[in-house]
């Protein structure tokens, strides 16, 4: 799936209105940094939150792991093909919004991905091109339309053996999600969770102004191209250009489209803003299959998502509606 990359978010530790602190904490969690924000009273307090952010993204990480042998991800790919297995609503409603931004991009992005052989090799090992027998049967298994959801029986099946769905490219975005929310319960006025480069951000600091994250151009690490402010938002970035291979002059990311089995190519980064971290992240990794042009225009028909692009010559696309000093005389 695609590289995350750390964003830079700018805030105050120090004390604040209401004597309230800004306290941070990095850890690793899903096989991945994640950084956990609070506003709160004292040190203690904020502690006492970020051990509940813990655990609840612990509990998604059980829920939706493919590589835990007991969970019911696994359950339901064990079984690919034999039977239909009953799973958590939580679980059943999270593939059902995969399956919608899957019918919503027309298969850019789709959670049976797992089922794709890995036949392109991006770590120096592939000197050609693989045959087009191989790259069509590499994603023949792969179809969000044969995975099968019953409603009333709460159920899950997948429809040929060997088909497995995985959450690579939602997981860590639902479990940003998800660790916003029960904070927020809790009463956490303010915070930040960063899942390695899928962000979810609420409140205010302590000196009153929105939180702001800087989104970095990959070719270009010395350059901060857009500072943005954020508030109840999610903003995911995403990039590839480390894992690429150039063969017959071509150069090919290690981004697959799950539809035809080629890899994607063009862009190095998608920044998307969206109203949750799991939908960013969707549709950061759909923008990278469908191109700079067609991902365009695609999210300038979404209702309030926004994204900003670099291309592999490191210029940078914006959505309509993002507004920032380098965009506003373009």
């Amino acid at each position: 799936m695609l590289r995350k990359f750390i964003l830079y978010v700018f805030f105050l530790s120090v004390q604040g209105i209401h004597s309230q602190e800004t306290c941070k904490r990095t850890l690793l969690l899903m096989g991945s940094r994640f950084d956990i924000t609070v506003v709160a009273a004292n040190q203690e307090k904020a502690n006492n939150y970020i051990d509940i952010a813990i655990t609840e993204i612990t509990r998604i990480e059980k829920l939706i792991s493919s590589w835990d042998p007991n969970s019911q991800t696994s359950l339901i790919n064990k079984n690919a093909g034999i039977r239909a297995m009953k799973v958590d609503l939580e679980l059943f409603q999270l593939i059902e919004r995969a399956i919608h931004i899957s019918k919503l991009t027309d298969g850019a992005f789709d959670i049976s991905y797992a089922s794709m052989d890995r036949i392109w090799k991006f770590d120096g090992s592939m000197t050609k091109i693989p045959s087009k027998t191989d790259i069509k049967n590499s994603v023949s298994k792969v179809g969000y339309q044969n995975i099968i959801l019953d409603k009333d029986k709460q159920t899950i099946f997948l429809k040929y053996k060997g088909m497995k769905i995985g959450f690579g490219g939602i997981g860590k975005g639902y479990a940003a999600d998800k660790a916003k929310s029960v904070l927020k319960t809790k009463g956490v006025v303010a915070g930040i969770i960063n899942a390695s480069g899928d962000l979810n951000a609420w409140g205010k600091q302590t000196n009153g102004d929105y939180w702001s994250v800087a989104i970095k151009n990959p070719l270009n690490k010395n350059k901060v191209f857009a500072l943005l402010p954020i508030y109840e938002n999610a903003v995911v970035t995403s990039g590839n250009y480390e894992k690429r291979v150039t063969l017959n002059g071509k150069t090919f990311s290690h981004i697959i489209d799950p539809r035809t089995g080629y890899p994607s190519s063009g862009l190095v980064s998608a920044s998307v803003f969206a109203s949750s971290a799991e939908l960013a992240d969707a549709l950061a990794t759909s923008i990278f299959v469908m191109g700079k042009d067609v991902g365009l225009d695609f999210i300038n028909q979404l209702k309030a998502i926004d994204c900003i692009l670099v291309d592999d010559e490191g210029k940078v696309y914006y959505s309509n509606n993002v507004k920032t000093e380098e965009n506003k005389t373009q």
